[in-house]
């Protein structure tokens, strides 16, 4: 299930199959308002009027919008040429994972139904005899609950993640108070009784509870977080009014992929003080669904961009528009997948 480091293995040879094209992009979904809004309608923004893009970036972008990028099947002989345009902005709220794979899919779920169903297929397989569930655990707590005694090359600032039960926080905010009136300070009282109350984010089981939070008040839960620097801790958020949701991650992107049945792309578009090479700026990852799903739809593109290393490739998504362009040749394309 958890299958997103894991290198893509080999790929038939491009091959022109339009009849076998048509009948992948026509399959129809329960999931989506009409076949072709699979490939998300006409919902679509030219890149020219996106901002925060970059020269390089926006020239890197239409080039894909012009001549497209070819994408094959893993397994079949279908090869198809896609024009990428982008579908609009997303609101900044946790939920945009979600939100900009809705709306590149058109599909008839909310995005809240969407997070919802990338937990319930993660249980599906977390639960089952073919994954290695102590690989998904680390995984898990190396991204939530990392060790904050190292790692301390990677980044200035580590992130601890918790889940308060909504109906405890009056009993949690009652135990903070009583450690303020003997002097202790409001940061280092709250990291006390937060670590020692609630669930910290180590394993599949409270990976799903995170990801279940989308910032509402009919969440279950609502997210803590503790922020250290190498000193020790730096600040912690107790998310008072329970608005903060969990961000999309790799694992919710190769859980959307094993749901929906089809390869997603993330759409990196690096800024100048992010980029290795000037001449380099656009990047497609892959994420490919788990071994016990199989792809049956095309793909689904999604974009990020940024203007320095900490934004570029963070955690805001935005819907990418695919068409599919049978006029443009193949052995064109500025990007082959």
């Amino acid at each position: 299930m958890v299958e997103v480091w894991r290198s893509p293995g080999p790929r038939p040879s491009h091959v022109t199959a339009p009849d076998a094209a048509a009948s992948l992009m026509l399959e129809p979904t329960d999931h989506v308002h009409s076949p072709t809004s699979v490939l998300g309608g006409n919902n679509k923004v030219e890149w020219e009027g996106v901002g925060g893009l970059e020269s390089l970036q926006l020239q890197a972008l239409k080039n894909v919008a012009s001549r497209g990028v070819l994408w094959t099947h893993p397994t079949e002989a279908v090869s198809i040429v896609f024009t990428l345009h982008h579908g609009g902005d997303v609101e900044a709220d946790g939920n945009c994972l979600f939100t900009a794979f809705q709306r590149a899919m058109q599909l008839r779920e909310s995005p809240l139904e969407v997070r919802l169903r990338t937990v319930k297929r993660f249980l599906k397989e977390f639960q089952s005899c073919t994954v290695d569930q102590q690989a998904v655990n680390d995984m898990v707590s190396h991204l939530y609950s990392p060790d904050v005694t190292t790692g301390w090359g990677v980044h200035i600032l580590q992130d601890v993640k918790l889940l308060a039960r909504k109906t405890d926080r009056e009993a949690l905010d009652a135990s903070i108070e009583e450690l303020l009136q003997v002097g202790v300070s409001r940061d280092s009282a709250a990291e006390s009784i937060m670590k020692d109350r609630c669930i910290p984010v180590t394993n599949g089981e409270s990976w799903a509870k995170y990801m279940s939070v989308s910032g509402s008040c009919n969440d279950e839960y609502d997210i803590i977080t503790l922020q250290y620097t190498e000193e020790g801790l730096l600040s912690v958020d107790e998310n008072r009014e329970g608005r903060a949701a969990a961000f999309g991650d790799d694992i919710a992107i190769q859980c959307l992929a094993s749901e929906y049945e089809r390869e997603i792309f993330v759409v990196q578009a690096h800024g100048t003080d992010a980029m290795v090479e000037s001449s380099n700026c656009l990047f497609f990852l892959p994420h490919r669904p788990s071994p016990q799903a199989q792809i049956r739809h095309p793909p689904v593109f999604l974009f990020m961009k940024g203007t320095g290393w900490c934004s570029a490739g963070a955690d805001h998504y935005e819907p990418i528009i695919a068409n599919p362009a049978s006029h443009l040749p193949q052995e064109k394309a500025a990007i082959v997948l």
